[in-house]
């Protein structure tokens, strides 16, 4: 009786994994389904008058000065007429209002929005800044963001073009030869924004980026900004716009992306990760999903959100499954099956090595061999890290625990040669 059991509960594990991972690999391999839904991905040519204003929201917090001035360089230097630029800081880091300060003496016209609510985070000082935005559509970007000089422009077209209400450009890590799982960070980054987050806008149901994310000023207005006490912002304004029906357009070039950096080390990998998570987690529990206009939408926004919590479960009953798979006496049609979820996982790691050559050739980087075998040798050791900070999250939630763990920024972006080439 308890082996009948124990089977099934292994069948019903490895079945769920596998259309769990099965769902994610079809998901994130959309931009690449058929040649008119690769060119339909790219930014359309600039070709109409910039017709919009800009405010770009800088949020900054225990920040350095070289990588701050860095960011808003890139952000003066756009082509687009008008534009004008918010640092937003708290009233408590008096390091980075100092910092913001010396940057603002060398760009006149540059705002400083200082935030002096009691409890510190992105979402509150992004709030404190929409009050002194003036422009038509407002710009996210993180403290250490590299903007293209002609994106302000493209967006500007896509807004035009589409009608848009919010258009969401991509983001790159770009410094994948720093350690041995900023390879695979940044390789995560390449399928979200070349790939799923379109599928998303397709589906009506999209989960913003926090960065070289631009929404109408009105918009924001209407639905009170940011949520203050989310620890996922972005994916929480991206359910509720997309609860109302508003239009998103999703982006990309790698000519206009975005470049930022990986997380310095292993710990602060998993305390970001464990902050998006649970910031998932409260956007699943607070229900604006719930609003959307179809059963499909709500589907995906279910899944998508339940994300952290099936990463949890996996990293925890996986391995105790295969193992009990092998060490016990099944049935060999249950010694099968419970190997099924590892199939999507080969067929993943095929598809990350021909991500990885493509990623090479649209920022010009030289990719080693080395790379690649980093890429295959370290799979099960990354995912083992997403599982712990999955884990992680879960625990915090239930705990309730909702302190905002800050990644810091050490400019390890800054030294990748392409950025210093494209500087120059």
């Amino acid at each position: 009786m308890l082996s009948a059991i124990v089977s099934a509960a292994i069948v019903v594990i490895a079945l769920t994994l596998f259309a769990t991972s099965g769902a994610n690999l079809w998901w994130m391999l959309y931009a690449w389904r058929t040649p008119e839904t690769y060119q339909g991905t790219f930014y359309l040519p600039a070709v109409r008058e910039p017709c919009h204003s800009f405010s770009i929201i800088v949020p900054a917090r225990h920040e350095v000065e070289p990588v701050l001035r860095a960011t808003v360089a890139r952000l003066v230097d756009q082509t687009h007429p008008r534009v004008e630029i918010v640092l937003a800081v708290g009233h408590d880091d008096p390091s980075t209002v100092e910092v913001a300060e010396k940057i603002a003496a060398s760009y006149p016209g540059l705002k400083i929005s200082v935030d002096h609510s009691e409890v510190k985070n992105k979402p509150r000082q992004l709030n404190t800044a929409l009050a002194d935005c003036t422009g038509d559509i407002v710009g996210v970007f993180d403290a250490e963001s590299l903007a293209a000089r002609e994106l302000l422009v493209h967006v500007d077209e896509v807004f035009q073009a589409n009608n848009a209400d919010v258009v969401q450009g991509a983001v790159q890590l770009i410094n994948f030869q720093s350690s041995w799982f900023s390879l695979r960070n940044c390789l995560e980054y390449y399928f979200w924004f070349r790939s799923r987050l379109h599928m998303h806008a397709q589906k009506q149901f999209i989960p913003l980026g926090g960065n070289t994310v631009f929404v109408r000023r009105a918009v924001l207005n209407e639905v009170n900004g940011w949520d203050g006490n989310c620890l996922a912002e972005d994916c929480d304004l991206g359910v509720r716009l997309s609860a109302l029906g508003r239009k998103v357009s999703v982006a990309f070039d790698p000519g206009l992306v975005t470049r930022e950096e990986t997380p310095d080390t292993i710990y602060a990998l998993v305390k970001q990760r464990t902050r998006w998570n649970l910031g998932f987690i409260q956007v699943l529990y607070k229900g604006d999903w719930r609003k959307l206009p179809t059963r499909r939408a709500r589907s995906l926004a279910q899944f998508t959100l339940l994300q952290p919590m099936s990463q949890a479960f996996s990293g925890l009953v996986l391995p105790i499954a295969l193992l009990t798979a092998v060490i016990g006496k099944f049935s060999m049609i249950v010694t099968l099956i419970s190997f099924l979820p590892a199939l999507p996982t080969i067929a993943m790691l095929g598809f990350d090595v021909a991500a990885l050559r493509a990623f090479g050739q649209d920022y010009s980087f030289h990719v080693r061999a080395r790379d690649y075998a980093r890429l295959v040798f370290f799979m099960p050791v990354y995912q083992l890290i997403l599982s712990w900070a999955a884990v992680r999250a879960a625990f915090r939630f239930f705990s309730g625990n909702f302190e905002w763990e800050k990644t810091a920024h050490v400019g390890a972006h800054l030294s990748t040669p392409a950025i210093a080439d494209d500087a120059a």
